[in-house]
């Protein structure tokens, strides 16, 4: 079927906005906290380069010429003795299961944003008391924001490529470097800031562990939003001639950016008023919320600009995980774009209500195996297993399936003498760094 095309510009916006997410605002700091800062930075930088470089032009190629959905571009541009490549496009699947917690954590974020009108947390026990309070009774209030998460997400996704997706972009990226980079020149004012670089960016080998350089290594591969087949779906949107290279490397640029600058941001913070870098998952809805109360009454608006910045992240991204199974059952069985987005949407809501459910108390002991709630599952089985496989099974597809002569057709006279470098990544280097990735995390939990 003909599929809408993004402009230029409004590719970039879309794929950045599926890639700048939770990822960068909320777990890219805590883990560079929890993993000592400068060395784990370091890796995490070089892998987005090296790998993340790498599998992005991979998906993009892949989305490029297949011009469809997920499976359609693996059937179509596998060989014919290789059509059972078509099930490699089941990692649109992973993006859907990936939405279904995804969702509820946009739930606490739109909460956050209301409740940051009010008197925020003096402590770090009534910050916590506060958030598990909402995780384990606070059903209703998470119910209501899922619902307004469904409804945003489904409405955007059902007005199409251009009408939908490609205009959040454009309107919600734009503000939220604006606040994210309002806030960082803020940060700069104090005197802490200069902590907060050296932390960052001045390596210490010692605290970096096995963990830590795994953790690293998976981490610059989610954040990128990789191997869930929403680059995938939004290159098939590609207009014939936009530079892949090109694109891609903007991408990982502005991606990387919002990290950095969340993180130095929120690391002068905490040092300034006495926090801790390694507070952990809790770093931005406890710790930093008892920050934001003792900055006094501007302390309130810093708090409700970064909730809405972070909104901006999720939903953004949240429209990409949704997409490429939509696509799907558009190309696949013929539905119309509203169909599917609202049947889709109501799978993750669905999903996602489950999910709250997971975390209450009167639930979670129906809801909990192997020492871990179905919010915590869903969040590992999704970043230890699915994404990267995702990534390994692309570059085994594009290193090795497809025929050589045809990746080199479009990408030589962009890459020219990097060609043969990139290729031999795709082959070997980026396929072992995933196994190992896979490997690592799987046996460590």
């Amino acid at each position: 079927m003909q599929i809408a095309r993004f402009s230029k510009i409004g590719f970039i916006m879309a794929a950045t906005g599926s890639a700048v997410g939770l990822g960068n605002i909320w777990k890219f700091p805590y883990q560079a906290g929890k993993y000592g800062g400068g060395a784990f930075v370091l890796v995490y930088l070089i892998t987005v380069l090296v790998v993340g470089f790498s599998i992005m032009l991979t998906e993009m190629l892949i989305g490029y010429l297949g011009r469809s959905d997920t499976f359609s571009n693996f059937e179509k541009l596998a060989p014919r003795h290789k059509a059972k490549w078509r099930y490699a496009g089941m990692q649109a699947f992973s993006s859907i299961l990936i939405m279904a917690f995804y969702a509820v954590v946009i739930a606490w974020v739109l909460n956050y944003i209301v409740t940051s009108f009010s008197l925020l947390p003096s402590s770090v026990a009534q910050a916590k008391s506060t958030f598990s309070g909402m995780l384990q009774s606070g059903f209703f209030v998470q119910f209501f924001y899922l619902t307004v998460t469904f409804v945003i997400v489904t409405a955007v996704i059902a007005r199409g490529i251009k009408g939908g997706i490609e205009k959040l972009n454009l309107v919600l990226m734009p503000l939220l470097f604006l606040i994210i980079g309002g806030m960082f020149l803020y940060a700069t004012t104090f005197s802490a800031f200069s902590h907060a670089v050296t932390f960052m960016f001045r390596p210490d080998f010692t605290k970096l562990t096995t963990t830590a350089f795994v953790t690293a290594v998976g981490h610059a591969f989610f954040t990128l939003s990789l191997g869930m087949g929403a680059i995938m779906t939004y290159s098939a949107s590609l207009q014939k001639g936009q530079s892949l290279v090109k694109s891609s490397l903007l991408i990982i640029f502005f991606d990387t950016l919002v990290a950095i600058l969340a993180g130095l941001m929120l690391f002068t913070f905490l040092y300034q008023y006495g926090g801790k870098p390694s507070a952990g998952p809790g770093l931005v809805f406890i710790s930093l919320p008892v920050i934001f109360y003792q900055m006094g009454g501007v302390g309130n608006f810093l708090s409700i600009i970064f909730f809405i910045a972070l909104a901006f992240a999720a939903i953004t991204s949240a429209v990409s995980l949704v997409e490429p199974t939509v696509q799907y059952f558009m190309d696949r069985n013929g539905w119309k774009r509203t169909k599917a987005s609202v049947i889709i949407g109501l799978f993750f809501y669905i999903f996602g209500i489950v999910v709250i459910m997971s975390q209450t108390i009167h639930f979670s002991s129906y809801l909990t195996w192997g020492g871990r709630n179905l919010f915590s599952w869903l969040d590992y089985l999704t970043a230890a297993l699915l994404l990267p496989l995702g990534g390994l099974v692309m570059s085994i597809f594009v290193g090795f399936i497809m025929p050589k002569s045809q990746v080199e057709k479009v990408l030589r006279p962009e890459l020219g003498f990097l060609f043969n470098a990139w290729y031999f990544n795709i082959r070997y280097i980026a396929p072992i760094l995933l196994m190992v990735v896979i490997v690592s995390l799987l046996s460590a939990q």
